[in-house]
């Protein structure tokens, strides 16, 4: 079967619908009459000046009576400043240091015209996952909504995770610049019809898990029958259920417009995290540290490098309390080797230290709560002075509201790590990658990917005193010289998706 069969997705189709941006200097302010004219904005201005007379401005607008010529200039001067607002008005940015690229948000999805088709049946989903598991999630759905020709349902959120946190889609991000961003590509509503809640009411919904990393075969082919069959479906896991690769370049490049442009957080998010961002840059550079050195982690991946024998216990007991994490008995120290556990602060403080991080810069910690508390983060601390993280940045009334929520607390990170001079993860989780692939797309900024199974290996040798310092820095500077975000391709690795790069991590296709 054609895998573009009754779906939305054609490469001719789907180009057409790409919002052009003319420059403003450019633009020409055109009113349907009955000879058709085009008049621009030079020629516009000396009508507004007055010199132009009535019967000659009826002649210029191709009407007969002078009061519905003025009634034509009218229309056409609310067009006129409508447009000018939209050329004018200034990208969204949390960083407003001149000369500095940050982030976007065009207005220009906010004008793009409706598109239509015809529905094919309404996608529910929910998200599973943390913060950006469930945002790289809902860019796929949004993009398999386009392809497949149906009505997205605003996602539900995962409030049943480890982390607990409550929050439905309208607490972190914008619902309407959501909807409104993307009307060109997806229908996106807010709830279903009332048709269709009535139903629902006696006939049970359907629910199933995509299969991960699939194709858009896949969908055209087992999906879209199931649609016309039920007309609701519901997605009950949105986590890696796209493949990486082997995908048109225009649906790649709709995952990146939804993830990097219309998933915009909420007002007083992104209100906070520019305070942030303005407090740091009021002391000059920083870097930000996401280091994942937190319990839940340690719990999960069985890692527990530097801990004491109390705390190796009350890990292990963790991870037997939560029977979804299917790995029990983990041998921590061939993890280690292996790459496979978040580094350490200690091991965190050798690795900045010898790739060359000014001891000086402003260090953020986008975290939780790091295990061990101070006493594993004091070599850290003593070798990076000006370690802060929000907690410190801002008075507590600013993050009251935020407090008890962990998805919207991860949000204000995720917008000061985007907009830090140097970001640099201890671990390959879902933010590292998220954001990565985010600074790529706002321009290769700077993003230190600590290779761990390399580092620690060196370290190690460091430590037992078969390396001096010297010989270990320029071995960790070499191991790194084409670990900072700088272009390269994806990783392919057919057959094998949880091995290859992600794609949000580099999305090569979109930059």
């Amino acid at each position: 079967m054609d895998q573009n069969r009754n779906v939305g997705f054609r490469e001719s189709e789907f180009v057409a619908t790409e919002v052009k941006e003319p420059p403003c200097s450019e633009v020409e302010f055109k009113l349907t009459g009955s000879n058709g004219w085009i008049i621009k904005a030079e020629e516009l201005k000396i009508m507004l000046s007055g010199v132009v007379k009535p019967e000659e401005l009826k002649v210029l607008m191709g009407v007969r009576s002078p009061k519905i010529a003025r009634f034509k200039l009218g229309l056409l001067v609310s067009t006129m400043v409508l447009v000018l607002w939209a050329c004018t008005i200034p990208l969204t940015t949390l960083d407003e240091t001149p000369g500095r690229r940050s982030l976007r948000h065009r207005t220009s999805f906010l004008l793009s015209q409706e598109r239509v088709y015809k529905n094919r049946g309404y996608l529910m989903i929910s998200s599973n996952g943390g913060l950006n598991q469930m945002r790289s999630g809902i860019s796929d759905m949004v993009t398999l909504a386009r392809f497949l020709n149906v009505t997205l349902i605003v996602p539900q959120m995962d409030n049943t995770s480890f982390w607990n946190d409550r929050s439905e889609f309208h607490d972190i991000f914008d619902v309407d610049y959501f909807i409104k961003s993307l009307r060109n590509e997806v229908r996106i509503i807010k709830e279903l019809p009332s048709q269709q809640k009535r139903r629902l009411e006696t006939i049970p919904l359907y629910s199933m898990p995509p299969v991960s990393w699939s194709n858009l075969s896949y969908y055209s082919n087992k999906v879209l029958p199931l649609l016309e069959k039920y007309e609701i479906i519901h997605f009950t896991k949105t986590d890696a259920r796209l493949a990486n690769n082997g995908l048109p370049e225009e649906v790649q490049k709709l995952r990146c417009r939804v993830n990097y442009e219309a998933l915009k957080f909420t007002p007083a998010i992104e209100k906070l995290g520019k305070k942030i961002v303005r407090l740091l840059r009021e002391k000059g550079p920083f870097l930000v540290l996401h280091l994942r050195y937190e319990k839940d982690m340690l719990a999960f991946s069985g890692c527990n490098e530097g801990c004491n024998d109390k705390e190796v216990e009350e890990l292990r007991i963790m991870r037997y309390d939560y029977p979804w994490w299917k790995e029990k008995e983990i041998d921590s120290e061939m993890k280690r080797k292996a790459g496979l556990c978040p580094l350490t602060p200690e091991e965190t403080a050798i690795a900045l230290k010898a790739i060359g991080i000014d001891p000086k810069i402003q260090v953020y910690i986008a975290a939780g709560d790091i295990y061990g508390g101070q006493r594993r983060m004091s070599v850290l601390k003593a070798a990076y002075p000006n370690l802060v993280k929000k907690e410190t940045l801002l008075p507590p009334s600013d993050l009251e509201p935020f407090q008890n929520y962990s998805n919207q607390m991860a949000a204000l990170d995720y917008l000061v790590s985007l907009e830090s001079d140097i970001f640099v993860p201890t671990y390959g989780g879902n933010m590292a990658k998220v954001v990565e692939g985010h600074r790529r797309y706002l321009g290769y900024k700077l993003t230190v990917n600590l290779d761990r199974k390399i580092l620690v290996h060196l370290i190690d040798k460091y430590r037992n005193g078969t390396l001096d310092w010297n010989d270990f820095s320029e071995s960790v500077k070499v191991a790194h010289a084409n670990l900072m975000g700088n272009p390269t391709q994806r990783l392919k690795i057919p057959h094998k998706p949880k091995e290859e790069d992600y794609f949000y991590s580099n999305p090569e296709e979109c930059l």
